[in-house]
């Protein structure tokens, strides 16, 4: 764990010398014009949150989650390229520690009417889904989502460069992240999860080997997209990791993220009253890409079809189904050695739901999924209220059933929890 540490440690202090060099090169580059930055926009808030438990859980604490929170963000430009810092700092209640977590930290510039690019550490996302991704890569953090947080923490940050092309036949984006960046997993620290054999949770944390060798363990993903009669058309591929730890070693100890490679596609456009969307997507998976190895996940094809539509002014929906095939079963089920076997198809279907009310200051909304091929649903039904321009108050729930404690949604049954916050803005 410590050796984890001090990696992470030295991969934010070489992105922050990067940045920082990058930043006096363009600054001398300038000239003159590095005396026109400016001013800088300070903007943040102080965050005080809290959840607990409805049910007995004896491998975590009753509380769910118990923190204050200050985000502060900091933003300037010059005529040749704009900054960004972010970053969250916060006494958390569960770990009993002192966190600090940076959100953004960048510059942006466009040498070109058709270049854009985009260094540091940011938050991506591409796709249709709507909180179902398929040929989004970028990293995830579930385990905040579950507890309550903001669903602004269910994006994590990248230390990547972006270059965006624009042409007259098609826009490209490539994103290159020089050391992986996995998904922020559950680990048992806040959330109790099934293991492969049982639940566990504070007292068993789950961990994994992480590729973690800069420009080696490295990710790249690129899309192709292209407006055409007003759809979106766009085609993905990545090359990289399973972002989950998706692979164990021989002796069962040790988890690892096998290598992943993604190619898909999707489309995106009015239909009827409302907007529609495809996504398809396939996982090979690069270290067992016939199926024979029990220790690692085999290859998978996800498929997605959704549509969003405003029903009543200020009140919008969005219904989707999605369905993640597993590639070569009969040689996943014969090479199971223990546990219940996953199903060829899981069904999820997911309905999203945010109403506006009195002026807009008042937000209802309900994430919901249900997957009838494991008889599991998670339900996240939320209400914030602006109080003033600055406060903003907040309730919710994250509600899972299941029938089975080896399901995805049903390990979490006993993490069912509320939550309140209050949010001063600045």
């Amino acid at each position: 764990m410590l050796c984890v540490k001090q990696q992470i440690l030295e991969g934010c202090l070489f992105l922050g010398g990067l940045f920082f060099s990058i930043f006096l090169a363009c600054g001398a580059w300038a000239g003159d014009n590095f005396k026109a930055f400016s001013p800088v926009e300070v903007n943040g808030f102080l965050e005080l949150r809290a959840g607990c438990r409805v049910r007995d859980d004896p491998r975590q604490k009753q509380a769910s989650v118990m923190e204050s929170r200050l985000q502060a963000e900091l933003f300037t430009y010059a005529p040749w390229a704009e900054f960004k810092y972010k970053a969250d700092v916060w006494a958390d209640g569960i770990t009993e520690k002192g966190e600090y977590d940076t959100r953004e930290s960048w510059m942006f510039a466009r040498p070109s009417d058709v270049l854009d690019v985009k260094i540091g550490r940011q938050v991506l996302t591409w796709g249709t889904g709507d909180l179902v991704f398929l040929n989004d890569l970028f990293p995830k953090d579930w385990q905040s989502y579950f507890i309550g947080r903001d669903s602004e923490y269910l994006k994590a940050p990248s230390d990547a460069l972006k270059v965006s092309c624009f042409t007259s036949l098609a826009n490209i984006d490539l994103v290159y992240t020089p050391q992986f960046d996995p998904d922020r997993y559950i680990t048992g620290a806040y959330v109790s999860y099934w293991n492969g054999s049982e639940l566990a949770g504070r007292d068993s944390l789950t961990g994994a080997q992480v590729p973690d060798q800069w420009f080696k363990d490295d990710e790249i993903a690129l899309r192709l997209y292209k407006n055409i009669y007003n759809y979106e058309l766009a085609l993905y591929g990545y090359r990289g990791f399973w972002k989950r730890p998706a692979g164990q070693s021989d002796s069962g100890e040790h988890l690892f993220f096998p290598e992943l490679s993604v190619y898909g596609f999707s489309a995106r456009g009015r239909v009827g009253r409302g907007i529609g969307n495809l996504e398809f997507a396939y996982y090979r998976s690069g270290q067992d890409s016939d199926g024979t190895n029990p220790e690692i996940n085999n290859s998978e094809l996800r498929y997605l079809a959704g549509y969003n539509q405003d029903l009543a002014r200020d009140f919008n929906a969005s219904l989707q189904y999605y369905v993640e095939q597993i590639l070569h079963y009969d040689e996943y089920e014969n090479s199971l050695v223990q546990g219940p076997a996953r199903d060829r198809f899981r069904h999820v279907i997911t309905l999203q739901l945010t109403w506006l009310l009195m002026n807009q200051n008042l937000e209802l909304s309900l994430a919901s999924y249900l997957c009838p091929s494991d008889r599991d649903a998670y339900l996240r039904p939320s209400a914030a209220y602006k109080w003033t321009d600055d406060i903003i108050v907040e309730a919710g729930a994250n509600i899972f059933t299941g029938r089975e404690m080896h399901t995805f949604f049903g390990q979490f049954e006993d993490n069912t929890n509320v939550y309140t916050a209050v949010r001063f803005s600045f």
